[in-house]
C-alpha cells in the first residue's frame, strides 16, 4: 500500500500513481482514513520495479508491502490510525454500548419507542433493532419492512444513531436510503463473500459503518478478520468485529461464548471488537457476568438485547434481552473494569 507524505493525495497525484501501478496489471483502492488516506495497490504489487517508480515520486514517503491473508485490516497497516467513531463515542478511547430489542414488532411500535427513550436515559450510544430477521424455521416471523420506519423514528426521537441487520440486496438497499447508521452482517452472513462485497461498494464514501459478526460454526481468526477485508477494499474502513459465540454450543448456553479471543483478534489487526453477550450466552441470567469478562478481555463495545417489557418481545427477547434498568447496572460494572484498565485521565 501507498502512504503519501501529506494526508491525501492530490487528484493529478493520484492519476500519476493510478497510470504507474496499470502499467504493472494493478490498480488503485483509494482507503479515506479519519487521519490518513492510504492507497492500496489492487493486484501483485511485489514488483520491484513498480515499488521504486513509486517511492521515487517526490510526495510519496513510502511503499508498505504486508504480506498478510488481510491486507488492509493488519496490524502493520496504516490503517491503524484510522478513528472509528460510532455515537458520539470514539473506538478504543471510551466503552461503546449498543442496546436495543430483537425484533421491532411492527404491531406495537410504542413498545420500541419506549425501549429506546428509557435505554437513552440508561447511558447506550446507539440502539439496535431487529427488522429483518434470518430464521431457522422457515414459517417463524422473518421481519417487516414498516419495521425500519418504527427503527428511524426511534432513532429520530432518542437523536441516537441506529443498528440493523441486512441479509440481501433489497435489505442493503432500503436500509441505506432510510439512514441506518450501522450495518449488521448476521453470523450465517459472516462468509457471505457476495453480500460483503455488495456492503463495501454500498457504504463507499459514506460514514455508515458495519459490525460484522463472527460465524457460528468456529473459524480461524484469520477468516474472520479476511472478511471484514472485503468490505474495507471498497474504501470505507469503519468495520467493528463481533464475537458472539459459536457452535458447538457449551452445555447450558446458546453458543460457546467467544470473548475470549479479543486478545488475539487485537494481535492481528486495529478493528474495533465489540461483543454480543446476548447471543452468546442466550440467557438473560448471564448476559452480565459475560458483558464484564468481554470487556475484561479488551473489548472497546457491547451489543446487547434489551426490552422494557422482554417477556412480550418478539425473536429472543423473552429469554435473552434484558431490561434498561438491569442494562443501565451492567454498564456501570462494566465501566468500572474498562476505568481500571484505562484510567481516566486527571482533571488537575
Amino acid at each position: 500500500m501507498i502512504i503519501p507524505k501529506t494526508p491525501k493525495l492530490t487528484d493529478a497525484q493520484l492519476e500519476e500513481v493510478t497510470l504507474i501501478v496499470a502499467e504493472f496489471g494493478c490498480r488503485i483502492q483509494v482507503i479515506e482514513g479519519a487521519v490518513q488516506s492510504i492507497y492500496a495497490i489492487v493486484g501483485d504489487e511485489r514488483h520491484e520495479l513498480l515499488i521504486n517508480r513509486i517511492e521515487g515520486l517526490e510526495y510519496i514517503d513510502r511503499v508498505d508491502t504486508i504480506q498478510s491473508p488481510h491486507k488492509l485490516l493488519d496490524i502493520r497497516s496504516e490503517l491503524k490510525h484510522h478513528k472509528t467513531v460510532f455515537g458520539g463515542i470514539e473506538l478504543g478511547k471510551e466503552l461503546l454500548a449498543i442496546a436495543g430489542p430483537c425484533t421491532i414488532d411492527p404491531a406495537n411500535p410504542n413498545r420500541f419507542y419506549e425501549t429506546a427513550e428509557a435505554l437513552k436515559e440508561a447511558g447506550a450510544h446507539a440502539l439496535r433493532g431487529g427488522v429483518w430477521k434470518p430464521r431457522t424455521n422457515p414459517y417463524s416471523y422473518q421481519g417487516d419492512n414498516k419495521a425500519l420506519d418504527i427503527l428511524m423514528e426511534g432513532a429520530r426521537r432518542t437523536g441516537l444513531p441506529v443498528n440493523t441487520e441486512v441479509m440481501d440486496e433489497e435489505n442493503l438497499k432500503l436500509a441505506l436510503d432510510a439512514g441506518v447508521d450501522m450495518f449488521q452482517i448476521g453470523t450465517r452472513n459472516a462468509l457471505n463473500y457476495s453480500l460483503l462485497r455488495k456492503v463495501g461498494q454500498a457504504i463507499a464514501g459514506k460514514n455508515t459503518v458495519v459490525l460484522l459478526k463472527r460465524g457460528r460454526h468456529i473459524g480461524p481468526i484469520n477468516e474472520f478478520i479476511s472478511a471484514a477485508e472485503y468490505i474495507v477494499n471498497f474504501g470505507n474502513p469503519n468495520v467493528m468485529l463481533c464475537p458472539r459465540g459459536t457452535l458447538p454450543s457449551l452445555e447450558g448456553y446458546r453458543n460457546h461464548p467467544d470473548e475470549s479471543i479479543t486478545p488475539l483478534i487485537k494481535e492481528k489487526t486495529w478493528a474495533p471488537v465489540v461483543v454480543d453477550p446476548s447471543h452468546s450466552v442466550g440467557k438473560s441470567v448471564y448476559v452480565e457476568a459475560c458483558s464484564m469478562a468481554a470487556v475484561a478481555y479488551g473489548a472497546d463495545g457491547l451489543c446487547i438485547e434489551a426490552n422494557i417489557d422482554p417477556t412480550r418481545g418478539l425473536g429472543d427477547d423473552p429469554k435473552q434481552a434484558i431490561t434498561p434498568e438491569a442494562f443501565r447496572q451492567l454498564m456501570e460494572k462494566c465501566q468500572a473494569i474498562w476505568n481500571l484498565k484505562s484510567p481516566p485521565e486527571s482533571s488537575e
